[in-house]
């Protein structure tokens, strides 16, 4: 029954109760004689050619089961599929398959997971602190490490909509990287700093002499800013202190791990999908370094400005996390 559609159905049982033979219907539809004739016979017990109810493929799981599985996920969403068949209790022969479709039942699904800071419970105190007393500043100032290549790691997070950023959701992790070159800039309102290659480790002394002194004192200069920047050791050593306070620099006191609150760190993201976006991709560190600062200087003034304009969202955002991870 299932070779023949419902339209087709329907003209074979015309041309039976016209007195045609079976066997020239089932000619006619290249199906078998007996198809033709189990039609005829349900229409005569039924009054009707639609396909009967089926109970189709008995349920693999029990509720247990479900609830079993979905329990566990909820605990820990970085869970497998496979771990979870492996801990069901009892006899079974679930497959791994089973578990996920049981999972997007609960509406559950493997997803690539948001990767942030590792956050303490001091950091969510201080976090959410700094976003009740600071809305708005000017000037930004970051170092940002830029990779050849990028891995994308084959962990999941089984989560529902709207549960990215949620603390049991997120792949928190410290920041690794090798193979690329550092850079340095600065942001505010009305432009940008020179995109500064960093080499080899950065000192006070260096971080003074060769970024503040020559690229940050001229952007903050003929304004009231507040100059921010994280709280890497060159940023907070003595030296960078007191040569900050000699020329006048107001510095916004910055929560620790709490990139996703800096609007120059999305920027950084931004400049990183141009770099990946070009059709010949970097082949080595002088490439790199060469389409960053393309990129930088091609980026439009008035993304730089929504960004910075963004700050009053973004305090409001950890703010309501009670400190925890927040969206771009």
């Amino acid at each position: 029954m299932a070779r023949l559609s419902r339209e087709d159905r329907q003209i074979a049982l015309g041309r039976l109760q016209a007195g045609q033979s079976q066997s020239a219907i089932a000619r006619h539809f290249h199906v078998s004689q007996s198809t033709i004739s189990r039609l005829w016979v349900r229409f005569q017990a039924t009054g009707s050619v639609a396909d009967l109810p089926r109970a189709g493929r008995p349920r693999a799981t029990t509720a247990a089961h479900d609830r079993f599985i979905r329990l566990r996920h909820l605990r820990n969403r970085f869970l497998s599929a496979s771990s979870s068949v492996q801990a069901l209790p009892g006899p079974h022969r679930l497959s791994d398959q089973t578990v996920r479709n049981r999972l997007h039942e609960a509406g559950l699904r493997a997803r690539r997971p948001h990767r942030g800071a590792v956050l303490t419970r001091r950091h969510r105190q201080n976090r959410v602190q700094w976003g009740n007393q600071h809305l708005r500043w000017t000037v930004r100032n970051h170092e940002s490490y830029f990779l050849l290549q990028r891995h994308d790691g084959r962990r999941r997070v089984y989560r529902r909509v709207n549960e990215r950023y949620a603390p049991n959701c997120v792949d928190e992790a410290p920041v690794h990287g090798g193979g690329g070159v550092m850079v340095w800039g600065a942001i505010n309102t009305a432009g940008r700093s020179t995109l500064v290659h960093v080499q080899g480790r950065i000192t006070a002394q260096r971080y003074v002499e060769e970024i503040l002194r020559p690229h940050a004192l001229p952007l903050l200069a003929d304004q009231d800013a507040i100059f921010q920047q994280d709280n890497a050791r060159p940023h907070t050593a003595r030296l960078t202190t007191q040569f900050l306070t000699d020329h006048h620099v107001q510095v916004l006191p910055w929560p620790s791990m709490s990139p996703d609150m800096n609007p120059i760190e999305h920027l950084w993201d931004e400049l990183d999908r141009r770099v990946r976006r070009r059709e010949e991709a970097p082949a080595n560190h002088r490439d790199l370094l060469q389409a960053l600062q393309e990129e930088w200087d091609t980026i439009p003034q008035q993304d730089i400005r929504h960004l910075i304009q963004s700050m009053p969202r973004r305090c409001r955002a950890v703010v309501a996390a009670q400190g925890s991870h927040t969206p771009s």
